[in-house]
């Protein structure tokens, strides 16, 4: 049996949450983080709450888009 990398899922910790975040700012779905279903609703909650709390931002579009 594969034994399953435990993940400690944080709201506190911003770089744990980014590598489930994508490029749009969008929290990657199961299929793409292999987490179980119970994990994937943690790690959603966790970003959520990151999110209003304001240590993880909404989207990353801020940072592309250039002034002229």
């Amino acid at each position: 049996m594969n034994q399953e990398k435990k993940i400690n899922i944080d709201y506190k910790d911003a770089e744990s949450l980014k590598p489930f975040i994508s490029e749009n700012g969008k929290i990657l779905a199961n299929k793409y983080t292999r987490l179980s279903a119970k994990d994937q609703r943690k790690l959603t909650r966790a970003v959520k709450k990151a999110r209003i709390l304001g240590i993880l931002p909404y989207t990353d579009k801020h940072r592309t888009q250039q002034v002229k």
